[in-house]
């Protein structure tokens, strides 16, 4: 049985010699140094940079390492800029905006997906055409709408709930559940049928106990959706004691030293590089994650 041979960059038979090999890793090395140094360097700069005093940081040349280190920095930006209200009003943010995102997505994929309605493909082309939607075009008719809320007429201006009400309407992540709902064997569902389970009994028993890497992925993609997010909080979010990080950075980054502002954006940023370093285990096993047998 005949075999395809792969084609590579540098061949077989060149890495097969003493000074094939040497080139080949020392390209590799210089490559993997020089994306990690793209990607680090700006972190390190950031980090270093809030510990440096405020002449320093705005030498010219710069220096790479301080010459007297500021540690103090970060717990007088965490009690002068007032970062802990901040950081307290966006995990009220993030947490409402994923436990509502799960409430909607799940069983919409899971309806889309197992029960399949008679209109199931139009409502998921639907809504898969709000994706090629710029962003911008949505935030005057969503800001109306939290504005004056249809039927209730109430307004959610500094309020959570007009973050965790549009974050619900995700198609993207809809989408990516219903793709796995997808690959979960029908045997499972319909043995749940015969024993007697409802829809709602078969999606809490069978298919979320097999879905926990994908609702990890869905889970990730809405905390840093609703962490990093800036432009709809700045909106709905005119008082200052209810304003997220992002927005509450912004505000104040002209009055404060650039040491300070560096050090809330260490800050700001470090609880989603805590997460990532976490559940990247989770996050690989549902983006690789194939089909069910059976």
């Amino acid at each position: 049985m005949s075999t395809t041979a792969v084609r590579t960059l540098v061949s077989t038979s060149a890495k097969s010699t003493g000074r094939g090999r040497a080139a080949y890793w020392a390209v590799f090395a210089l490559v993997f140094l020089a994306f990690t140094a793209a990607f680090v360097f700006p972190l390190y700069w950031a980090v270093t940079g809030a510990m440096k005093s405020s002449a320093e940081l705005v030498r010219t040349p710069p220096t790479v390492v301080p010459e007297e280190w500021h540690p103090e920095t970060y717990r007088e930006a965490w009690t002068g800029l007032d970062l802990w209200l901040y950081f307290r009003n966006t995990v009220v943010v993030v947490v409402g905006a994923w436990l509502v995102q799960l409430m909607v997505a799940v069983p919409a994929a899971y309806a889309l997906s197992k029960l399949r309605p008679k209109f199931g493909k139009l409502v998921l082309g639907l809504m898969l055409a709000t994706i090629m939607l710029p962003a911008a075009a949505l935030l005057v008719p969503t800001y109306l709408t939290v504005v004056d809320v249809p039927i209730v007429h109430v307004n959610l201006l500094n309020n959570p709930a007009a973050v965790w009400l549009p974050a619900a309407a995700n198609a993207f992540n809809i989408y990516v559940l219903k793709r796995f709902f997808d690959q979960i064997a029908d045997e499972l569902v319909d043995a749940a049928r015969i024993d007697g389970a409802g829809p709602l009994r078969t999606l809490w028993y069978v298919v979320l106990p097999v879905s926990r890497p994908v609702l990890a992925v869905v889970s990730i993609f809405a905390v840093v959706a609703a962490w990093k997010d800036f432009i709809w909080p700045l909106l709905v979010f005119p008082d200052p004691g209810e304003q997220t990080l992002s927005v509450a950075l912004q505000r104040v980054a002209p009055d404060v030293p650039t040491n300070y502002l560096l050090a809330g954006l260490v800050l700001a940023g470090l609880p989603m590089v805590i997460a990532f370093v976490v559940f990247q285990r989770q996050i690989l096993a549902g983006l690789t994650a194939g089909s069910l047998k059976g």
